[in-house]
């Protein structure tokens, strides 16, 4: 996106500013001097609910969903990161706190008459409401954002089927697609700088609102295939009046502006300066790294540093344990003590070096790390690239939907059969859009070349390349892992449990005030072998879209 960064730094000191905590992915703090949704003006709201959204995109996508889906690992206080450790706090709040702004949103730009703020709102509104429903399940819906009207249904709403909630996003998502559709003369109202995802272009939006019902349209394509075929082939079929992101240049991206702790990039070590912060916590996951080594991809060198000081494993002599020209040596009886205690030899790659997920309770010992403190600076392990201890950045945005998604969706869609576009084409497009948006274009001709990277026909290699793009919005990947099994994840040794979880717990504060209607939501999931010790509202229990569908094990 073409975001003027100083416009940007002026509407997001207006917002409610969010920020998810370390530990909690979804505790949501609001600014007490943002905008009062009650008298805000739509655009200024406008503002207020992208920037709140992209935080969580983040909060998610860069938190401990990438851990779930091992990208990155930590090495201090990981818990909840690498081995799943979560507990029925994971509370959806700060979401509805969102989608309260949307609402009003939403009634002001029809009172208004302003069609394309109410597209815009719509959208929004089917983003969030999507992410609470993938997260959790069943959900409130129908009577959400209604406690003001009272009643019963409205202060304690129940939680509608997530059938019917992914009914409503795309039923909203096709309003938002003709909202949307005139020409740009044709709308009213539109102020360019308080949009700052596309700056009022609403033909972006509208491909915005045709890639999230693309997204979601795929996201039943386990569970009600035939629903899924339909709207696929309704959208792909339809250029003309289904635009979709299918550059990168159109991406729904969100700058930071970085001018404080509540509008940075959240790993910054600007405003946290620790020793304990959260870029020093944060390492390169090996399951990621490994892979993108194999194929020699230039992603790597964009999302992570090369290790200080590598390792060499020699024979002789059997003790010995020096550093000579930043190289550290290391005799074979080190080497093999190591290993006898951790279970794994010692990683002696010359450049990257990534954690293996959930590999052990002291993960700061990795490779023999010298600084065995919590979140300590290990000379043997990748940390994040540079970038990631800014404020802001170039590249560092929150990803909401890409041109790469889009290109692997219809890649997909076409292994089904569901669409006639060529599938070979649709894939190495999304490669390549991924590689524009990380400013390595000039490397996909050689990329594409690389025996891994050459397209055999397997959706095994369409969902490895749409993982990797998904850096830093894991979310989505986690998603499409639960639907396809894809890649093929394995939980670390000293993770919860022994396979990847599926969902969030339901919060202790819903068994607090809307008891009733939390359980009936916890007895519609079902169990699975992984469930116990938790009781049924477990993260391994199954949600509707996945029950049944013997995915993602």
């Amino acid at each position: 996106m073409y975001a003027n960064r100083n416009r940007l730094v002026f509407f997001l000191t207006l917002m409610a500013a969010f920020l998810f905590s370390c530990q909690d992915l979804e505790e949501l703090n609001i600014n007490p001097n943002g905008v009062d949704p009650s008298v805000a003006h739509p655009n200024l709201l406008m503002s207020t609910v992208i920037a709140s959204t992209g935080q969580a995109v983040v909060g998610l996508g860069f938190g401990d969903i990438a851990g779930v889906m091992q990208h990155t690992q930590k090495d201090g206080w990981g818990g909840s990161h690498d081995g799943y450790d979560w507990t029925p706090n994971q509370d959806w709040g700060g979401y509805y706190g969102i989608l309260r702004n949307i609402d009003e949103m939403y009634k002001k730009s029809v009172d208004l008459g302003l069609e394309f703020h109410q597209g815009v709102a719509l959208v929004m509104k089917c983003y969030v409401f999507g992410l609470i429903t993938d997260l959790w399940g069943d959900a409130p819906y129908s009577y959400a954002l209604k406690g003001e009207l009272g009643g019963d249904e409205n202060i304690k709403p129940p939680f509608d089927a997530q059938a019917d909630i992914y009914a409503g996003i795309l039923a909203d998502l096709e309003t938002a697609n003709t909202l949307l559709s005139k020409d740009q003369n044709d709308y009213d109202g539109i102020n360019p700088t308080q949009d700052i995802l596309y700056q009022g272009d609403v033909g972006r939006w509208q491909e915005f609102a045709n890639s999230l019902a693309l997204r979601y349209y795929m996201r039943l394509s386990e569970k009600d295939p035939s629903t899924a075929k339909t709207g696929i082939e309704m959208i792909v079929g339809d250029p003309d009046g289904h635009p979709l992101i299918l550059d990168e240049n159109d991406d729904a991206n969100m700058d930071y502006p970085g001018t404080n702790a509540s509008d940075s990039w959240p790993s910054n070590a600007v405003f946290n300066k620790l020793e304990q912060g959260e870029y020093m916590r944060i390492k390169m996951c090996a399951t990621l790294v490994d892979t993108l080594e194999s194929l020699n991809d230039p992603r790597l060198g964009i999302w992570a540093r090369k290790i200080d000081v590598p390792i060499v494993v020699v024979a002789t002599p059997a003790d010995r344990d020096e550093i000579v020209n930043g190289i550290r040596y290391v005799g074979q009886d080190i080497a093999d003590q190591y290993e006898s205690t951790y279970g794994i030899p010692l990683d002696q790659d010359p450049d990257y070096v990534g954690l293996p997920p959930a590999w052990s309770v002291v993960p700061q010992a990795y490779n023999l790390n010298p600084n065995l403190a919590q979140a300590s600076d290990n000379p043997h392990a990748s940390r994040l690239n540079e970038l990631y201890m800014k404020t802001s950045g170039s590249l560092l945005k929150a990803r909401m939907m890409s041109a790469a998604e889009v290109h692997f969706i219809i890649a997909e869609a076409v292994l089904k059969g569901w669409t006639t576009e060529n599938a070979q084409t649709q894939y190495e497009a999304g490669i390549q859009a991924s590689l524009d948006a990380w400013g390595v274009s000039g490397q996909y001709e050689d990329y594409i070349t690389h025996p891994g990277v050459v397209y055999d026909g397997t959706l095994v290699q369409i969902m490895e390349q749409k993982w990797i793009a998904s850096w830093t919005a894991a979310a989505e990947a986690w998603f499409d892992y639960r639907r396809t099994g894809l890649p093929a994840l394995q939980a670390g040794p000293v993770a919860k449990r022994s396979v990847l979880p599926l969902r969030f717990y339901y919060s202790v504060k819903e068994f607090d005030f809307n008891t009733e209607n939390t359980v009936a939501a916890i007895d519609r999931l079902v169990e699975t072998a992984y469930t116990a010790p938790d009781d049924k509202n477990s993260a391994w229990s199954k949600m509707w879209v996945l029950q049944g569908t013997g995915k993602p094990w």
